[in-house]
């Protein structure tokens, strides 16, 4: 973060100093007390079940230099009336005061957090980098990004999520994109918006924010996200099997991460990335496609994409057992296109020995029980050997694998279940919405 004074920071936000207003803040600010770090700001934000305000001396005795709060606090502090708000306050001004900062934002409905990394990893040979940590990506985790950048920042690489119309050009005015990334629209969150229509709408808001002298990057093969070009007056660049970028001949190599063939101006490069899974080739196109537009060599980005490697956890995690059992750990989210691209990515290395242990797929709205049985057909027409499903929520996979399915009560069933049948030539997937916490299953997978 810059260094800025009590006082500053008071200005900015509209807040009042509590103590000293010459202390100065200039390390990132964090919701954490546990996390804080030695000059670095504590936001204490009054949660349903925690409250941030109680744990703001731990944070002063940690090394925090002040507290953002909305009430007094036995730490330096500023207290303003609304701190989410005062947060995204003081977020744009650090943005506004870096002038040699380049913002890419992206949105979609899966992808994000991949993509993210991948343009981070593609970025940073050319200059300090400072990317969304996991996918901090609400109207908390946006203003928390931005303030770990400081004068050295050269890229600023931000996942922004939605869960109402509106929440993309909220977080477009914390840090407004220089380059927007807008990668598919899915199902995720329909039963909070109601139609895919809708929430094309939220994403597009992306395209929209982006000034004239800026870059669009679309999936010119999701219908939804290529007509967004109308949208925006900046320059537009689409990725794909008919994109600007071209995505083509996708072969998976024997550990399922996929060789390809990227055109961009009339060359055509071979690539590789080394993550699991057919689709990264369309998020390679995208990451690559940003980069590009940032100045960086076609040749150079495809190089750079082969040595990329997982950042952000529970994300198509690979790990093999000592008995030689695989282990993929997605278990951080879960929506119909996520489940579908997983299901596919394992059984390509499954080889006839591809299980899944799924749970359930939330915020699915009106259909969520059929989205949840098209899983289960998926999984059994893909050939899985066995689907162990998690919870009542999901019993629709259950009904959709048929035979192959059973579905139990809770992690430690699931476990139990696959621990009696795994011989060590299988491929587990485990993935399920974050509030399944299906991790566990994972963990207990690969504890010796």
């Amino acid at each position: 973060m810059i260094p800025l004074t009590l006082a500053q920071i008071a200005a900015i936000t509209g807040g009042v100093v509590h103590g000293d207003g010459a202390i100065v803040v200039d390390a990132p600010a964090t919701l954490d007390s546990r996390a804080t770090e030695p000059g670095g700001l504590f936001v204490a934000i009054a949660g349903e079940h925690v409250d941030g305000h109680a744990y703001a001396a731990q944070a002063a005795a940690g090394g925090a230099a002040a507290v953002l709060a909305s009430r007094a606090v036995e730490a330096p502090s500023v207290v303003v009336d609304d701190v989410v708000t005062a947060l995204g306050r003081l977020a744009r001004h650090v943005v506004d005061e870096l002038e040699d900062v380049t913002v890419v934002a992206m949105t979609g409905s899966s992808g994000k957090t991949s993509v993210k990394d991948l343009v981070a990893h593609l970025l940073e040979p050319d200059g300090m980098t400072v990317a969304t940590a996991g996918n901090f990506n609400n109207e908390l985790g946006v203003p928390l990004t931005v303030l770990r950048a400081d004068e050295l920042t050269r890229y600023l690489v931000v996942e922004m999520g939605a869960r109402s119309l509106g929440n993309i050009a909220e977080l477009c005015q914390i840090v407004p994109p220089d380059v927007g990334v807008v990668l598919n629209v899915g199902h995720a969150h329909i039963g909070e918006f109601g139609s895919a229509e809708i929430i094309a709408r939220t994403k597009g808001e992306l395209a929209e924010a982006v000034e004239a002298d800026g870059v669009v990057v679309l999936n010119a093969d999701d219908p939804l996200v290529a007509a967004m070009a109308a949208r925006t007056e900046a320059a537009v660049v689409t990725f794909g099997e008919t994109g600007d970028m071209g995505v083509s001949d996708v072969q998976l190599d024997a550990t399922g991460c996929p060789r390809f063939a990227l055109t961009y101006d009339g060359r055509t490069v071979p690539a590789y990335v080394p993550l699991l899974g057919g689709y990264q080739a369309s998020n390679a196109a995208a990451a690559v496609a940003v980069a590009v537009m940032l100045g960086v060599d076609l040749t150079t980005a495809v190089e750079r994409l082969a040595t990329a490697q997982p950042r952000s956890p529970m994300r198509m995690e690979r790990h093999v057992r000592a008995d030689g059992v695989v282990v993929v750990n997605d278990a951080y989210n879960a929506n119909p296109e996520s489940m579908a691209a997983a299901l596919r990515a394992v059984a390509a290395i499954g080889e006839g020995q591809a299980v899944a242990v799924l749970g359930e797929m939330l915020e699915l709205g009106d259909g969520s029980h059929e989205a949840h049985v098209e899983v289960g057909r998926l999984a059994a027409d893909l050939g899985f050997s066995q689907v162990v499903v998690v919870g009542e929520g999901a019993r629709g996979i259950a009904e959709g694998a048929g035979d192959i399915a059973v579905l139990v009560d809770d992690v430690d069933v699931a476990v139990r279940t696959l621990s009696a049948s795994l011989s060590g030539d299988e491929v587990v997937l485990v993935k399920a919405s974050r509030g399944g916490r299906l991790e566990r299953v994972a963990d207990a997978l690969l504890q010796p």
